[in-house]
């Protein structure tokens, strides 16, 4: 159990290391919902094309002897994405 500690002109809370990790909540940004009853804390998961090449590697690298450096690259590539208008 914890209580809400003043923090400038706001309110937080000490969260105990182990639920930290249990959550998987350390080194990520956080996202906060309002419950009926309460609060709810959660990472954001990450859609963007961050982790895509490290994904990517560690599935190749799983597979003994598939080669695929090229494809991959181009996977990677954003520049055709210049001529795009969103």
């Amino acid at each position: 159990m914890t209580t809400l500690i003043k923090i400038g002109n706001s309110q937080g809370i000490r969260i105990p290391k182990s639920l930290v990790q249990q959550a998987h909540l350390e080194n990520v940004s956080l996202e906060l919902e309002v419950l009926e009853n309460g609060l709810l804390i959660k990472p954001v998961n990450n859609t963007g094309r961050g982790s895509w090449k490290e994904n990517i590697e560690t599935v190749l690298s799983s597979h003994k002897g598939l080669k695929d450096k090229g494809v991959l690259e181009d996977l990677l590539n954003d520049n055709d994405l210049e001529d795009w208008q969103w």
